[in-house]
């Protein structure tokens, strides 16, 4: 199966890389620490502005924003000085992550807090934090704490938001609408022709209908759409359908 298309564009982009066979990748709190010791590096060394970060054990999320096509050099640079710390602390050989990193470029900008929200939530969502911006591995918890380290300090969200205002939004749950969008956005593939990017669908949104007559062909039809990254609105406004009749027939 081909790989997804990398997009080095300058930008934001959100990056994604996860342990081997879903191992753990940080062990205690000294690795965590380590971690964003040489993301601080790599960000100075390569012109990356962090917007947002999240260290779980077996994963990482960072939202980013790259001031050159230098996207792959940098993030392959912190996978490799991780790895090798890691597996000299730990007494281990071989692979430490299950594959090269991950990375959703950020199209439409309107979508930035919402991933913004969605990656400092991921410790909320594991139950390992009652409230965003409690749990010490994630930029909410510099922001509040007033400890801003300089890889962060350029993040969107202290330019838009005072602190309590961050605080207030953060922590009202992310909705039908923000979930939807963040699901969208993961699945979302692109198309790049003369240095112009725009999101690649499989097939018009028509063509998955064309030739339903009963209702099980049409569900499966709606399930094929959204995997092709059309949103449940999208599809119920063509199927004349509402949202949450989209949304159990994606469930069942």
């Amino acid at each position: 199966m081909p790989r997804r298309l990398r997009i080095e564009s300058l930008g934001y982009h959100h990056i994604y890389n996860r342990g081997v066979a879903k191992g753990n990748i940080f062990e205690d709190e000294k690795d965590k620490a380590k971690f964003i010791e040489l993301m601080a590096t790599v960000a100075k060394e390569f012109k990356f502005n962090i917007h947002s970060f999240c260290l779980m054990d077996n994963h990482y999320h960072i939202l980013l924003e790259n001031k050159r096509e230098n996207l792959s050099s940098g993030m392959r640079q912190l996978g490799a000085q991780y790895a090798s710390y890691f597996n000299k602390r730990h007494n281990r050989v071989g692979h430490l992550w299950q594959d090269r990193f991950k990375s959703w470029f950020v199209l439409d900008e309107q979508y930035l807090f919402t991933l913004f929200k969605y990656i400092e939530n991921n410790p909320v969502k594991a139950k390992m934090s009652e409230r965003i911006g409690a749990y010490p591995y994630c930029a909410t918890y510099s922001i509040f704490k007033d400890a801003i380290p300089l890889f962060l300090e350029n993040s969107f969200v202290l330019r838009e938001y005072h602190t309590q205002e961050l605080f207030e939004v953060l922590n009202i749950p992310l909705n039908e609408t923000e979930v939807e969008r963040i699901e969208a956005f993961h699945r979302t593939r692109y198309k790049q022709v003369e240095g112009e990017i725009t999101p690649l669908h499989v097939k018009e949104l028509t063509e998955y209908f064309l030739h339903v007559k009963e209702k099980a062909e049409r569900n499966i039809a709606i399930k094929n759409a959204y995997a092709d990254r059309y949103t449940k609105s999208e599809i119920s406004r063509f199927l004349h359908l509402s949202v949450a009749g989209v949304s159990k027939i994606l469930k069942s």
